[in-house]
């Protein structure tokens, strides 16, 4: 059986590879992807099922150059992992630098990611963003 620290740490591992086909292999079909902000972020907002969690994955990749995406503590308590660290990615629409912390809250559930909730400083990815 899997734990689901294992699993957040390969999604994390698939996210950081942009294998968005083993990403997907680690969600639930009942996923739901709540990530919060402003439309002007072209990957916010709630996701339900795989081939949407799909198109999150995609859009958010597709949308962004990763430059610093580490991870810095997961913090699991039965079918929840918490998720803390630092991004810096920069919007490939206008070459502005996101930085912020997150905190990353998942719900695993039969061994996949079942809810994922992102919290980050949204003020600076619809800034990054904005024209």
């Amino acid at each position: 059986m899997t734990a689901p620290i294992d699993v957040t740490k390969n999604v994390f591992a698939a996210f950081g590879a942009a294998d968005v086909d083993t990403i997907v292999q680690w969600l639930h079909r009942d996923v739901r992807i709540e990530f919060y902000g402003p439309e002007v972020i072209p990957y916010a907002g709630t996701y339900n099922g795989l081939q949407q969690a799909r198109g999150f994955f995609e859009t958010v990749l597709s949308s962004v150059d990763i430059h610093q995406f580490d991870p810095e503590a997961f913090i699991c308590e039965g079918d929840k992992v918490v998720v803390t660290g630092h991004l810096r990615p920069t919007a490939r629409s206008t070459g502005k630098t996101i930085e912020s912390d997150f905190v990353h809250v998942i719900t695993v559930a039969d061994e996949k990611w079942l809810l994922f909730r992102d919290f980050m400083n949204t003020v600076e990815a619809a800034n990054a963003f904005s024209s």
